[in-house]
C-alpha cells in the first residue's frame, strides 16, 4: 500500500524505488491502451469511438499480460454549445461525445497476490478531438457542483476547478450520460461486488486524461463514503483547482502522484501558481506571501490562481542521452514519459547508465 501513496510516497521518490518505477509504467501502460484502442482517424466512419471490444481490448492494444479485465467503456461529452454555420463543417470537427477511456479490474489470483489487493483501475487519454481542445482553452476556475459557495474567486468560494475539464467529466446528452454518471454508476456497481475484499481504486491518465483522474477521483471520494483507497497516477497533467479543491482532496484522503516532466509546457498551465501551505514553490511561482494582503485578494478574485496537488516526480527530456528531439510535442508525448520514468534515477544522478534505448524504441512502433 505504500507503493499506493498511503504514506504519500516518503522516501520513495529521490531516489526512485525500482518496485515504485514498475507500478508506474505499469500503468502508464494501461493509459497507453486507451490510446491505442481509440479510432483517430476523421475519415473513419467509427471516429473517436473505440477500435476493440471490452473481451480484447487489451491484448489488440499490445498489452495481453495485465491480468485485468475491462468491465466498461467510458465516453466524455463536451458542453459546449454548437453555433449553427458549424453544422456544415464536417462531422468531425463538431463530435461532440468521443470514447475517453474505460474500467478494468484485476481478476487473475496471482496479481491480486502481488499486489495484497484486489485492484480496479479507471484509465484516460488525453485530448484528441476538436470540442475537446475547445474545452482545454476555457481556462478560468469555476464553483464544482454541491460545493458551500462564497465569494466567487477566493478559497472562501469553496473548491473550484477549470471550467473546461469540468464540462467534460459532467456534460451529457440526450442520448448519453456523462461520464460522471457512467464512472459512478461502474464504481457503485464494483463495491458492491467486491467491496468485502481488500480493494483499491487506481485514476491514471496523460495530458486532459491526467485531469479527468483527479476529477474523478475527487468525485468518487465524495459521493461514495465506503470508497477504498483512491490513488491517482498522472502524466503530463495540467493544473486542475485552486488551493480549496487541493484542500478538500487532502482532507478526503485522495493520494495523487503527479509525473511530470520539466520541459513540458502542458504541466504549466492553466493560470499560475501561488506557493504557500504544503506546496513546494517551482520557479516562476508567486511568493503569495510576500504581497499586501490587498494584492493576495485581487490575485485570487481573478479566478486564474491554480494550486499543484499531491506529490510530484519532477523528471527532465534534457537528461536522457536518446532523446534527440526536444520540442513541445515530444515532451509532452507519453512514450516519452514512460521512457523518462524508466530511466530516472534520483536528482543528483537524472538518468541511469543502464537504462535501455529499446524502451523507448519499441514504445514509439
Amino acid at each position: 500500500m505504500e507503493y499506493q501513496g498511503i504514506r504519500n510516497w516518503e522516501g520513495l521518490l529521490d531516489p526512485l524505488d525500482d518496485n515504485l518505477r514498475g507500478e508506474i509504467l505499469r500503468y502508464g501502460h494501461f493509459v497507453d491502451a486507451a490510446y491505442k484502442s481509440f479510432d483517430f482517424d476523421p475519415s473513419s466512419p467509427t471516429y473517436a469511438t473505440c477500435r476493440f471490444p471490452k473481451s480484447t481490448l487489451f491484448e489488440r492494444s499490445g498489452k495481453p499480460d495485465t491480468g485485468y479485465r475491462l468491465t466498461k467503456h467510458l465516453r466524455a461529452t463536451s458542453g459546449i454549445q454548437i453555433p449553427r454555420w458549424i453544422e456544415k463543417a464536417p462531422s468531425w470537427v463538431f463530435t461532440q461525445s468521443s470514447w475517453i477511456g474505460y474500467v478494468a479490474v484485476s481478476l487473475n489470483k496471482a496479481e491480486i497476490a502481488r499486489l495484497g489487493r484486489r485492484d480496479v483501475v479507471i484509465a484516460f487519454r488525453g485530448t484528441a478531438t476538436c470540442l475537446e481542445w475547445l474545452e482545454n482553452l476555457r481556462a478560468t476556475l469555476t464553483q464544482l457542483p454541491n460545493s458551500d459557495c462564497g465569494k466567487k474567486g477566493s478559497d472562501d468560494s469553496g473548491p473550484m476547478v477549470e471550467s473546461g475539464f469540468l464540462s467534460l467529466y459532467t456534460s451529457g446528452t440526450p442520448m448519453g450520460p456523462s461520464l460522471q454518471e457512467m464512472v459512478r454508476q461502474e464504481i457503485k456497481r464494483l463495491l458492491h461486488t467486491y467491496g468485502d475484499e481488500p480493494l483499491s481504486l487506481t485514476i491514471t491518465g496523460h495530458s486532459l486524461g491526467a485531469a479527468l483522474a483527479t476529477l474523478a477521483a475527487y468525485d468518487i471520494k465524495t459521493t461514495f463514503n465506503c470508497a477504498p483507497l483512491v490513488t491517482v497516477i498522472s502524466f503530463g497533467g495540467p493544473r486542475v483547482g485552486n488551493r480549496s479543491f487541493r484542500r478538500h482532496l487532502e482532507k478526503q484522503g485522495t493520494k495523487v502522484l503527479r509525473i511530470v516532466n520539466s520541459d513540458d509546457v502542458i504541466t504549466k498551465v492553466p493560470g499560475f501558481v501561488i506557493d504557500g501551505e504544503n506546496n513546494v514553490p517551482n520557479k516562476g511561482d508567486l511568493n503569495m506571501a510576500s504581497l499586501p494582503s490587498w494584492i493576495q485578494k485581487k490575485v485570487e478574485d481573478t479566478q486564474w490562481v491554480y494550486a499543484e496537488v499531491g506529490r510530484e516526480l519532477r523528471l527532465s527530456s534534457k537528461d536522457s542521452p536518446y532523446l534527440n528531439s526536444i520540442n513541445v510535442a515530444a515532451c509532452h508525448d507519453l512514450k516519452t514519459y514512460l521512457h523518462l520514468v524508466n530511466g530516472f534515477v534520483s536528482s543528483s544522478c537524472p538518468f541511469r547508465a543502464k537504462a535501455k534505448r529499446f524502451f523507448l524504441s519499441n514504445h514509439r512502433r
